[in-house]
Protein backbone atom coordinates (compact mmCIF):
# COMPACT_ATOMS: atom_id res chain seq x y z
CA UNK A 1 0.00 0.00 0.00
CA UNK A 2 2.44 2.47 -1.03
CA UNK A 3 0.38 4.66 -3.79
CA UNK A 4 0.34 8.59 -3.63
CA UNK A 5 -3.32 10.20 -4.19
CA UNK A 6 -2.70 13.14 -6.46
CA UNK A 7 -5.57 15.23 -7.49
CA UNK A 8 -4.34 18.08 -10.17
CA UNK A 9 -6.75 20.83 -11.70
CA UNK A 10 -9.93 19.14 -10.74
CA UNK A 11 -13.43 20.38 -11.94
CA UNK A 12 -16.58 19.07 -11.25
CA UNK A 13 -20.42 19.12 -10.19
CA UNK A 14 -23.59 17.92 -10.66
CA UNK A 15 -24.76 18.66 -14.40
CA UNK A 16 -24.71 22.59 -13.74
CA UNK A 17 -21.66 25.41 -13.47
CA UNK A 18 -19.00 23.45 -11.33
CA UNK A 19 -19.19 22.94 -7.55
CA UNK A 20 -15.34 22.82 -7.37
CA UNK A 21 -13.00 24.52 -9.64
CA UNK A 22 -9.05 23.82 -10.15
CA UNK A 23 -8.28 21.98 -7.04
CA UNK A 24 -5.38 20.49 -6.36
CA UNK A 25 -4.01 18.47 -3.83
CA UNK A 26 -1.56 15.24 -2.78
CA UNK A 27 -2.01 12.65 0.09
CA UNK A 28 1.02 11.01 0.68
CA UNK A 29 0.63 7.11 1.41
CA UNK A 30 -0.19 5.69 4.95
CA UNK A 31 -1.26 9.57 5.95
CA UNK A 32 -4.00 11.17 7.09
CA UNK A 33 -5.32 14.73 5.32
CA UNK A 34 -8.28 16.58 6.46
CA UNK A 35 -10.36 18.72 4.14
CA UNK A 36 -11.58 21.87 6.04
CA UNK A 37 -13.61 24.70 5.61
CA UNK A 38 -16.76 26.48 5.63
CA UNK A 39 -20.36 25.00 4.43
CA UNK A 40 -20.66 25.18 0.87
CA UNK A 41 -17.02 24.73 0.17
CA UNK A 42 -16.67 21.85 -2.16
CA UNK A 43 -15.22 19.46 0.54
CA UNK A 44 -18.08 17.12 0.04
CA UNK A 45 -18.01 17.48 -3.53
CA UNK A 46 -14.35 16.55 -3.64
CA UNK A 47 -14.91 13.35 -1.57
CA UNK A 48 -17.70 12.17 -4.30
CA UNK A 49 -15.57 13.30 -7.50
CA UNK A 50 -12.61 11.22 -6.17
CA UNK A 51 -15.39 8.23 -5.71
CA UNK A 52 -17.07 8.84 -9.41
CA UNK A 53 -19.97 10.05 -7.86
CA UNK A 54 -20.13 13.57 -9.95
CA UNK A 55 -19.53 15.20 -13.10
CA UNK A 56 -15.89 15.83 -13.39
CA UNK A 57 -15.52 18.32 -16.33
CA UNK A 58 -11.43 18.64 -16.01
CA UNK A 59 -8.52 17.60 -14.09
CA UNK A 60 -6.72 14.22 -12.65
CA UNK A 61 -7.23 11.74 -9.77
CA UNK A 62 -4.29 9.55 -9.74
CA UNK A 63 -3.83 6.87 -7.04
CA UNK A 64 -0.07 5.84 -7.67
CA UNK A 65 0.40 5.44 -11.96
CA UNK A 66 -3.49 4.57 -12.40
CA UNK A 67 -6.06 7.45 -13.24
CA UNK A 68 -9.09 7.27 -11.90
CA UNK A 69 -10.91 9.66 -13.22
CA UNK A 70 -13.27 8.69 -15.68
CA UNK A 71 -13.42 5.23 -13.74
CA UNK A 72 -17.31 4.22 -12.55
CA UNK A 73 -17.15 3.81 -8.93
CA UNK A 74 -18.41 0.17 -9.23
CA UNK A 75 -14.72 0.04 -10.34
CA UNK A 76 -12.99 1.93 -7.17
CA UNK A 77 -13.79 -0.54 -4.56
CA UNK A 78 -11.03 -3.74 -6.74
CA UNK A 79 -8.74 -0.74 -7.19
CA UNK A 80 -8.39 0.06 -3.63
CA UNK A 81 -11.02 2.57 -3.06
CA UNK A 82 -13.12 2.63 0.10
CA UNK A 83 -15.61 5.45 0.86
CA UNK A 84 -17.80 6.27 4.07
CA UNK A 85 -20.74 8.77 3.01
CA UNK A 86 -21.49 11.07 6.20
CA UNK A 87 -25.37 9.95 6.38
CA UNK A 88 -27.20 6.19 5.83
CA UNK A 89 -23.66 5.04 6.27
CA UNK A 90 -25.54 1.05 7.39
CA UNK A 91 -28.04 -0.93 6.31
CA UNK A 92 -29.83 -0.52 9.30
CA UNK A 93 -32.17 -4.16 9.03
CA UNK A 94 -29.12 -6.17 8.74
CA UNK A 95 -26.30 -7.52 11.24
CA UNK A 96 -23.12 -6.01 12.14
CA UNK A 97 -21.70 -9.19 10.90
CA UNK A 98 -23.63 -8.71 7.81
CA UNK A 99 -23.14 -5.37 7.20
CA UNK A 100 -19.11 -6.78 7.04
CA UNK A 101 -19.60 -8.89 4.74
CA UNK A 102 -21.47 -6.56 2.20
CA UNK A 103 -17.43 -4.75 2.24
CA UNK A 104 -16.38 -7.88 1.01
CA UNK A 105 -18.57 -8.10 -2.58
CA UNK A 106 -17.12 -5.54 -4.86
CA UNK A 107 -13.83 -6.85 -3.89
CA UNK A 108 -13.06 -9.91 -1.69
CA UNK A 109 -10.04 -10.13 0.12
CA UNK A 110 -7.86 -13.04 -0.32
CA UNK A 111 -8.63 -14.40 3.33
CA UNK A 112 -11.98 -13.26 4.46
CA UNK A 113 -11.97 -14.38 7.79
CA UNK A 114 -8.34 -13.03 8.48
CA UNK A 115 -9.36 -9.73 7.33
CA UNK A 116 -12.19 -9.60 9.12
CA UNK A 117 -10.47 -10.51 12.65
CA UNK A 118 -8.10 -7.47 11.54
CA UNK A 119 -11.03 -5.49 11.28
CA UNK A 120 -12.92 -6.40 14.75
CA UNK A 121 -9.33 -5.80 15.92
CA UNK A 122 -9.33 -2.28 15.59
CA UNK A 123 -13.15 -2.02 16.44
CA UNK A 124 -13.08 -4.40 19.67
CA UNK A 125 -16.57 -3.02 20.88
CA UNK A 126 -17.92 -4.70 17.67
CA UNK A 127 -17.31 -8.00 18.91
CA UNK A 128 -20.43 -8.33 21.23
CA UNK A 129 -22.81 -6.92 18.66
CA UNK A 130 -22.12 -8.86 15.63
CA UNK A 131 -25.62 -10.70 15.65
CA UNK A 132 -27.42 -7.43 16.45
CA UNK A 133 -28.84 -5.14 13.60
CA UNK A 134 -26.49 -2.01 13.08
CA UNK A 135 -29.76 -0.12 13.56
CA UNK A 136 -30.30 -0.89 17.02
CA UNK A 137 -26.77 0.59 17.70
CA UNK A 138 -25.27 3.99 19.07
CA UNK A 139 -24.59 6.80 16.49
CA UNK A 140 -20.47 5.52 17.34
CA UNK A 141 -20.88 2.31 17.44
CA UNK A 142 -22.66 2.24 14.02
CA UNK A 143 -19.56 4.66 12.77
CA UNK A 144 -17.52 1.76 13.87
CA UNK A 145 -19.54 -0.25 11.45
CA UNK A 146 -19.42 1.67 8.45
CA UNK A 147 -15.70 1.88 8.88
CA UNK A 148 -15.55 -1.44 9.33
CA UNK A 149 -16.91 -2.39 6.09
CA UNK A 150 -14.89 0.18 4.26
CA UNK A 151 -11.68 -1.92 5.57
CA UNK A 152 -13.17 -5.51 4.83
CA UNK A 153 -11.93 -4.90 1.11
CA UNK A 154 -8.53 -4.00 2.43
CA UNK A 155 -7.91 -0.42 0.91
CA UNK A 156 -5.34 1.52 -0.13
CA UNK A 157 -7.44 4.56 0.31
CA UNK A 158 -10.71 5.57 2.59
CA UNK A 159 -12.65 8.57 1.86
CA UNK A 160 -14.38 9.79 5.05
CA UNK A 161 -17.59 12.34 4.75
CA UNK A 162 -17.74 14.01 8.86
CA UNK A 163 -16.91 10.66 10.47
CA UNK A 164 -17.58 12.63 14.00
CA UNK A 165 -21.40 14.23 12.80
CA UNK A 166 -23.29 14.24 15.71
CA UNK A 167 -21.17 11.93 17.80
CA UNK A 168 -20.83 12.44 21.53
CA UNK A 169 -17.59 14.02 22.94
CA UNK A 170 -16.40 10.60 24.04
CA UNK A 171 -17.36 8.98 20.96
CA UNK A 172 -16.03 11.47 18.62
CA UNK A 173 -12.08 11.10 20.71
CA UNK A 174 -12.50 7.51 20.12
CA UNK A 175 -13.22 7.47 16.41
CA UNK A 176 -10.00 10.14 15.95
CA UNK A 177 -8.11 7.52 17.79
CA UNK A 178 -9.38 4.62 15.83
CA UNK A 179 -7.94 6.91 12.88
CA UNK A 180 -4.71 6.80 14.11
CA UNK A 181 -5.21 2.92 14.59
CA UNK A 182 -5.89 2.80 10.82
CA UNK A 183 -2.90 4.92 9.70
CA UNK A 184 -0.52 2.68 11.69
CA UNK A 185 -2.09 0.03 8.81
CA UNK A 186 -0.70 1.91 5.84
CA UNK A 187 -4.03 2.97 4.64
CA UNK A 188 -4.38 6.50 3.20
CA UNK A 189 -7.29 8.31 5.17
CA UNK A 190 -8.54 11.27 3.30
CA UNK A 191 -11.37 13.00 5.45
CA UNK A 192 -14.25 15.85 5.37
CA UNK A 193 -14.36 17.24 9.04
CA UNK A 194 -16.14 19.49 10.65
CA UNK A 195 -14.45 19.21 13.72
CA UNK A 196 -11.43 21.28 12.55
CA UNK A 197 -9.17 21.24 15.70
CA UNK A 198 -9.50 18.01 16.60
CA UNK A 199 -9.21 16.41 13.20
CA UNK A 200 -5.90 18.60 12.37
CA UNK A 201 -4.16 17.67 15.90
CA UNK A 202 -4.45 13.63 13.84
CA UNK A 203 -3.98 14.61 10.39
CA UNK A 204 -0.36 14.33 8.30
CA UNK A 205 -1.49 17.63 6.05
CA UNK A 206 -5.01 19.30 6.04
CA UNK A 207 -6.22 20.86 2.93
CA UNK A 208 -8.69 24.44 3.79
CA UNK A 209 -11.24 24.70 0.58
CA UNK A 210 -13.00 28.44 0.04
CA UNK A 211 -15.69 28.79 -2.11
CA UNK A 212 -14.76 25.61 -4.22
CA UNK A 213 -11.20 26.95 -4.72
CA UNK A 214 -7.82 25.66 -2.53
CA UNK A 215 -7.60 28.03 -0.06
CA UNK A 216 -4.41 26.91 2.22
CA UNK A 217 -2.59 23.78 2.61
CA UNK A 218 0.14 22.66 4.85
CA UNK A 219 0.85 20.35 7.89
CA UNK A 220 -1.93 19.66 11.08
CA UNK A 221 0.54 21.80 12.98
CA UNK A 222 1.58 24.17 10.57
CA UNK A 223 -2.34 25.45 10.13
CA UNK A 224 -2.83 24.59 13.65
CA UNK A 225 -0.32 27.90 14.67
CA UNK A 226 -1.50 29.72 11.68
CA UNK A 227 -3.30 32.87 12.56
CA UNK A 228 -5.48 33.52 10.03
CA UNK A 229 -6.75 29.85 10.21
CA UNK A 230 -7.13 29.87 14.12
CA UNK A 231 -9.75 33.30 13.64
CA UNK A 232 -11.29 32.16 10.60
CA UNK A 233 -11.79 27.99 11.32
CA UNK A 234 -11.12 27.43 14.70
CA UNK A 235 -12.89 29.70 16.65
CA UNK A 236 -10.24 32.39 16.83
CA UNK A 237 -8.26 30.79 19.74
CA UNK A 238 -4.54 29.77 19.91
CA UNK A 239 -3.75 26.21 19.04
Amino acid sequence: MTEQLAVSGLSAGYGGPPIIEDISLTVEAGEIAVVLGPNGAGKSTLLKSIFALTAVSAGSIRLGERELAGCKTSALVPLGVSAVPQNKNVFASMTVDENLDVGTYAAPPPDQKATREKVLALFPDLRDKLKQPAGELSGGQRQMVAMGRALMSEPKLVLLDEPTAGLSPAYLERIFDLLLDIRKTGITVLMVEQNARQALQIADHGHILVNGRNHLSGTGEELLADEDVRRLFLGGTAA
